[in-house]
């Protein structure tokens, strides 16, 4: 009975032993299937927007900003960019290493991709990028991603050329060895918020590619009077800055929207769409003045000031050059004797001061006890010989007057000057 018992034992210890090497051995080939990857090193003009873009994509696990393909020239950033390198048919190209998945995504789709995100008809150069370094090409590792690669060129091709694109300038050549670049390059666009994203594509798109859903915009309304265009992207950082910063709290006169590349018809503008964010100052449709890259607030309202308000205007000196409105002027007069409502800041539309806290101080200028709460900054001002304390407008940044201490009773008096400011009946 003993000897029954210890060899059954002995049986129960090995199947225990088999079944484990059994969910080892499956744990190990999920794991080595989970982590097949491949890589693809692909050049369309300056790295920093590629590897966005590349990196957004599901599938792809990193995406690394480097240099390839030159001889006689060192790969480094201060090397390839200098000027006698700038039409060297050996020099480096701005390249990404792209480390994906194929199981997630193929190797097809992102040389779909590739294409469809920049101009390949363009030798040399992609929009205002000029040079060998932004040259668009493949470098294949084997002789299947060289096949596919000319395949899915012949296709694009086809496309372009019913697009009435010319011939496609992508050089499709062996790897020969892929430089990293140097640490600032890598992920740079979400290391510098503030800048464009550049944006060269064709807008062809291959059959089975998804295609975005933008819907058709009617632009008409903006050929008349004053208005602002934002041009948008998505996965760009610069756009999404943008709008947090200054969109999002923007209540102007002066309408402002947001359009995608596509979506521009009927508009006469001069400045290119390749470049995310894209202002555009309007007139009557007619573009009066364009701006590409992301634009701080304060920029933004000096710009805005000069279309909305023009330079020489007496609003925009006291807006940005602390000016200050003469005495019972024009606009004075029309505010002193409001009905119920708020002062609001001519520029953003934010409200600043309530009729509620006005009052007469027979100065000449509007007066009043308290602004809005959270509407306005102050900081010293030491100009004209004299220790003031300055109001701003605390979204625009534009200078409203200055705070005193012999208001009413004991409080504060807000002298205001009434040309930056309009006026909305509660």
């Amino acid at each position: 009975m003993m000897l029954r018992r210890f060899l059954f034992h002995l049986l129960w210890l090995a199947a225990i032993a088999n079944c484990s090497a059994a969910v080892a051995k499956a744990t190990t080939e999920q794991t080595q299937l989970t982590l097949h990857t491949e890589t693809l090193v692909l050049g369309a003009g300056c790295f920093w927007g590629v590897e966005k873009r590349f990196e957004a994509m599901p599938g792809v696990l990193d995406v690394q900003a480097g240099y390839a393909g030159g001889k006689g020239v060192r790969p480094v950033y201060r090397e390839i960019t200098q000027r006698r390198h700038q039409f060297n048919p050996n020099n480096h190209a701005e390249v990404v290493k792209i480390e994906f998945q194929p199981e997630l995504i193929s190797a097809r789709q992102l040389l779909q991709q590739f294409y469809e995100m920049h101009d390949p008809t363009q030798q040399n150069r992609q929009g205002n990028d000029v040079g060998t370094q932004y040259r668009s090409v493949i470098f294949y590792q084997n002789e299947t991603q060289a096949a596919l690669a000319r395949e899915i060129t012949a296709e694009y091709q086809a496309l372009l050329t019913a697009a009435g694109y010319g011939a496609i300038q992508t050089q499709i050549i062996p790897l020969p060895q892929f430089y990293p670049a140097e640490d600032y390059h890598q992920d740079y666009l979400a290391k510098n918020p503030n800048g464009y994203c550049p944006d060269h594509a064709t807008g062809v798109r291959f059959a089975d590619s998804p295609e975005p859903v933008i819907a058709a915009v009617d632009n008409s309304a903006l050929l008349t009077d004053k208005h602002i265009v934002l041009l948008d992207a998505p996965d760009c950082p610069y756009c999404e800055k943008f709008k947090a910063d200054v969109v999002k709290h923007y209540q102007g006169a002066i309408p402002l929207h947001l359009r995608r590349a596509s979506q521009l018809q009927q508009l006469q503008l001069k400045t290119p769409t390749f470049a995310t964010p894209t202002l555009y100052f309007l007139q009557d449709g007619v573009e009066v003045l364009g701006i590409q890259g992301y634009l701080a607030p304060a920029d933004f309202y000096r710009v805005l000031g000069h279309f909305q308000l023009g330079e020489q205007s007496e609003a925009y000196k006291v807006a940005f050059n602390s000016g200050t409105d003469r005495p019972f002027c024009q606009q004075y007069e029309q505010f002193r004797n409001t009905p119920d409502g708020v002062f609001i800041d001519a520029l953003s539309g934010a409200p600043l001061f309530d009729t509620r806290d006005r009052f007469n101080s027979g100065t000449g200028w509007l007066s009043f006890r308290k602004p809005v709460t959270g509407a306005v900054t102050t900081r010293p001002d030491y100009s004209h010989g004299m220790v003031r304390t300055e109001v701003l407008a605390a979204i625009s940044g534009i200078h409203l007057g200055h705070v005193f201490n012999d208001g009413p009773n004991g409080s504060p008096r807000y002298c205001i000057n009434a040309t930056v400011l309009e006026f909305v009946a509660r």
